[in-house]
């Protein structure tokens, strides 16, 4: 299933169309799939609660803190005197405030539920934005579990889809999509155009392609999508392939062939572990993507000539 969306004809962004397997909405050269979302308290209690697991999969571990014990947090936090220790807790204070927001919206929700109309001010919803205000100033405090970019963009979104129309933030994230798929294309044609006559490299610019197109429909799709069923087994199968791949050379191979093979295979391992990150966490990642195509260009540059 080849994830043939990129176009080049002039289009405006925010144009709605059906194609065969789905209703798309053009941003930025891609055509991504499209989702109609209700403006409801309900519905953004929902979206919030699946930022949250999303930036709490990409964080460091330990600061996925229930928002009961925010006050607990909050004294150790004040009283704690060592700097290594108080920034710590202050990301643990981070997580206790996003949770405590996610607490008051769902509580909030239950009242609509019952028929309990909530007002835009209302003091519970207030004080939950105030939750994910502050969230957002501690979680400076937070480190990554993987590299060091994307994490405050992530760590904001909470705050922005409890602040923004529905509609405004799904607008953004379409244009972040877009972008996404722009950098993994970016990698993927980078690879290829390196290892396409490696000795060694065949079959890889196949599998890289494949992975592309995997990680591309994975970006644009809601994990609650039944299409999710399809597209996850294909996306990790050609993850998986990619991760076993190992250079193929002959008996009577050079040592200096091999060592090529080795670095090779090192910087397609990078290359493809950075198209998933971006996958996974939805956003592009330009300064790694920059730091990556470096990479290439000085790898292509010292094995020109073994390349051929």
């Amino acid at each position: 299933m080849a994830h043939n969306l990129k176009v080049v004809a002039e289009t405006g962004n925010g144009t709605v169309k059906t194609f065969n397997d789905a209703e798309r909405i053009y941003y930025d050269g891609y055509w991504i799939r499209h989702y109609e979302v209700p403006d409801t308290l309900a519905y953004k209690k929902r979206l919030i609660e699946q930022l949250a697991r999303r930036v709490f999969h990409h964080t460091e571990n330990g600061i996925n803190t229930p928002g009961h014990k925010l006050e607990e947090v909050k004294r150790a936090h004040d009283q704690e005197k060592d700097p290594a220790r108080k920034r710590v807790l202050a990301a643990m204070l981070a997580g206790a405030l996003l949770n405590r927001g996610v607490d008051i919206l769902t509580k909030m929700v239950e009242l609509e539920e019952l028929g309990v109309r909530i007002e835009a001010d209302n003091e519970l919803l207030k004080s939950c934005g105030r939750c994910f205000m502050s969230a957002l100033e501690y979680g400076r405090y937070i480190r990554p579990r993987h590299g060091a970019e994307g994490l405050d963009e992530l760590w904001g979104e909470p705050f922005k889809a409890f602040t923004m129309p529905t509609e405004q933030f799904h607008e953004t994230r379409y244009i972040k999509i877009a972008q996404t798929m722009g950098c993994i294309d970016t990698l993927a044609e980078k690879i290829c155009k390196i290892f396409h006559q490696a000795p060694g490299f065949g079959g890889l610019c196949e599998r890289i392609e494949a992975l592309a197109d995997s990680c591309k429909h994975v970006c644009e799709t809601l994990r609650s999508d039944p299409v999710m069923l399809e597209l996850w087994p294909r996306f990790v199968c050609a993850a998986d392939s990619l991760k076993a791949f190992r250079p193929h050379f002959g008996a009577d191979v050079s040592s200096a062939q091999r060592a090529l093979g080795r670095r090779g295979r090192e910087l397609v391992q990078s290359g493809t572990a950075l198209i998933i990150d971006m996958s996974n966490m939805r956003i592009p990642l330009p300064r790694s993507t920059r730091d990556f195509l470096q990479r290439c260009d000085e790898f292509q540059k010292k094995y020109q000539r073994r390349l051929a």
